[in-house]
């Protein structure tokens, strides 16, 4: 249990913290903004097409309308804005996640539940534990380090998972399947066309991606210094999707920025010296 308990606080800089939240909320705004505009529909979509996710059903939630919905968007976009900016992170930090996890609950309500924001949840969930951090900070947090470490778990079990969900419900047919042949029909790009083409390909694509998801959790036990080689080609895959089926996955690679040395990014050139308080 200690080394398990090791594992899950190993330290880590202050900075990083203060780099990753900021990158956290500020994405919450432009998710309301670019990627999950549509959410601001149900406003007015009738009450009897809300099917609500077991949580809905659980606490159970109100059923969305326009005074919920526009007031938790304009909620969020001022409160995610204001935490990025550092300042006090539990005080804006938990209404932010709660809010947003209303404004997933809405979204998700009326008929496909999206795998891409497992991450995103949990990094919103557990960054008002840690505290204050600033910006280039070396100081080392356990609090950020626990943060951190189930922030990457949550963003290895949305492969892990997945892969598992295409084998339960698909088999091992899945990998000889035409799901991504249906995928560039729908969806495919220039790049996909060209790829399609090629005999074969599809299907040792398809057994590439359950053999990627699959062993994705060795990472954890990858040397330091090539596991960010490991997150690199990470990010390459989903560059690779949104290229061919143009699927962003924008929420999960921001949660799996967890995993980068997110303090060298120096967003402040000084570190400042106010003494730690708790907000």
């Amino acid at each position: 249990m200690n080394t398990v308990t090791r594992w899950l606080t190993e330290p880590v800089p202050k900075g990083r913290i203060a780099s990753f939240r900021t990158l956290v909320y500020l994405f919450v705004a432009l998710d309301l903004v670019v990627f999950t505009p549509w959410v601001r529909s149900h406003a007015n979509t009738p009450g009897d097409l809300y099917e609500p996710l077991f949580i809905g059903r659980l606490l159970p939630l109100p059923t969305p309308g326009p005074l919920l919905v526009n007031g938790i968007f304009w909620a969020l976009i001022g409160l995610s804005l204001a935490a990025a900016s550092g300042r006090a992170p539990r005080l804006l930090g938990w209404p932010v996640f709660l809010l947003y996890f209303e404004w997933m609950i809405i979204a998700m309500s009326y008929g496909k539940v999206d795998h891409d924001r497992v991450g995103l949840l949990v990094a919103l969930a557990v960054l008002p534990t840690v505290g204050r951090a600033r910006h280039g900070d070396r100081t080392l947090t356990e609090a950020g380090g626990w943060a951190l470490r189930v922030t990457q778990i949550a963003v290895i079990c949305t492969y892990f998972l997945a892969a598992i969900a295409k084998l339960r419900f698909g088999g091992l047919e899945w990998v000889t399947s035409g799901v991504l042949a249906q995928a560039i029909i729908r969806r495919g790009t220039e790049l996909a066309d060209l790829i399609a083409g090629v005999p074969y390909l599809l299907i040792l694509a398809q057994c590439g991606i359950i053999a990627f998801e699959l062993l994705s959790p060795l990472i954890f036990v990858v040397p330091p210094r090539w596991r960010g080689w490991v997150v690199a080609f990470f990010y390459s895959f989903h560059v690779i999707t949104f290229s061919t089926i143009t699927i962003s996955f924008a929420p999960h690679l921001v949660a799996m920025a967890s995993f980068l040395p997110l303090e060298k990014l120096r967003l402040r050139r000084t570190v400042e010296t106010m003494p730690e308080r708790t907000g």
